[in-house]
């Protein structure tokens, strides 16, 4: 019997060990088991809507009367001359066969009374003979005239040419007869502007007067064809004095306003599809950056106007929205001369195609 109680003893404290452990792994499983499914929630996603795209401006058309409403006017800029709308044909002798030149005033007059309903159309403008002395015979190559600017009495302008060998723009002088009685080209100094690209038929196509200088811009600026683009600072004699950066932008740039009193302008920047190859256009910040109306997020043609500061060191871009014109149906409008119109907004020529136009643009 001695040696019996102590075998049971050893057997139930085995026993009794065996139970603890079960009950501990227990308790470690139940405290380690997590659920493979999270709740299910019914809190809604937040809808982002997506941005309005920007409001295109319609354009009232201004009829005109014989011979400016010819697509053979070609009208290649328009400016100011005090209260007098001067338009430029790129061949000033189209409509009389090359005999005569001719610039075209509109008064501001007949142009308001227009839009505000108290003068029917078409508006005829007044031939001023123009005295160019052979400029065609002067420039090899000649292809008529691409800019116009006044400041007073005295004017200046560019011509387009395209000798052998590639393109070049000339910068001329000129002067208005405060009558209207006549416009005189000075011949005596045709002052070469180098172009900026080789691209056929793109000179420098827009003019400024700024203070006691003259700057030109060029047609193309895109980064593919023109990746550091300059604008010419020409003294009043005609003498080219510094090249400024100007921005790099695709497209076109065809005309400008004059300065604001803060050197602010607006510019035309225009893109006709079949130029697509020419001007290899790149990636478009301006539509990145404000979105396309309507008609042009359906369209390879782009109608519209962007601003731009002048400094005596830069031209740069403001920063405001570009304003988009209405598309047309069918093809592009060849806008080429602008002019602000007091505080209502622009007014616009097209240079042959599809039609001479000339057009009313309301600020946005």
């Amino acid at each position: 019997m001695k040696n019996v109680m102590p075998r049971v003893s050893f057997v139930v404290i085995m026993l009794m060990l065996t139970a603890a452990c079960r009950q501990s792994v227990e308790v470690v499983e139940t405290a380690v088991s997590i659920p493979t499914r999270l709740p299910v929630t019914n809190t809604p996603i937040p809808n982002t809507p997506t941005p309005a795209p920007p409001i295109e401006q319609p354009i009232t058309p201004i009829p005109l009367a014989q011979p400016a409403n010819s697509r053979n006017a070609q009208f290649s800029g328009m400016a100011w001359y005090g209260d007098w709308l001067i338009l430029l044909p790129q061949y000033p002798g189209f409509a009389a066969s090359g005999q005569r030149d001719f610039l075209y005033a509109l008064p501001k007059a007949d142009i308001l009374a227009f839009l505000d309903g108290e003068l029917a159309g078409p508006l005829a403008p007044s031939p001023v003979p123009m005295e160019t002395l052979d400029v065609k015979s002067g420039i090899a190559g000649y292809e008529g005239y691409e800019a116009i600017a006044f400041d007073g009495d005295q004017a200046y302008l560019t011509v387009e040419a395209s000798p052998r060998g590639g393109m070049m723009g000339y910068l001329l002088a000129g002067r208005m007869q405060p009558d209207l009685s006549g416009f005189v080209v000075d011949t005596t100094i045709i002052a070469p502007i180098p172009p900026q690209a080789t691209l056929s038929n793109m000179s420098d196509e827009t003019l400024l007067v700024v203070e006691d200088a003259v700057v030109t811009i060029y047609e193309a600026n895109g980064a593919a064809v023109n990746p550091s683009p300059q604008a010419h600072l020409y003294g009043r004699d005609l003498i080219l004095q510094e090249t400024i950066p100007f921005p790099v932008i695709e497209y076109r740039i065809t005309d400008a306003t004059a300065l604001d009193g803060d050197g602010r302008f607006w510019a035309i920047n225009y893109l006709y599809p079949g130029d697509k190859g020419k001007l290899r256009p790149g990636d478009d910040r301006l539509a990145a950056q404000f979105g396309q109306g309507k008609s042009h997020a359906q369209s390879d043609a782009v109608e519209r106007l962007v601003e731009f500061q002048y400094s005596e060191n830069s031209v740069t871009l403001t920063g405001a929205p570009p304003i988009q014109l209405e598309l047309a149906p069918g093809d592009a409008r060849n806008w080429e001369g602008i002019v602000r119109l007091d505080a209502r907004g622009f007014l616009l020529v097209t240079d042959t195609f599809p039609q001479t136009i000339l057009a009313f643009v309301p600020a946005p």
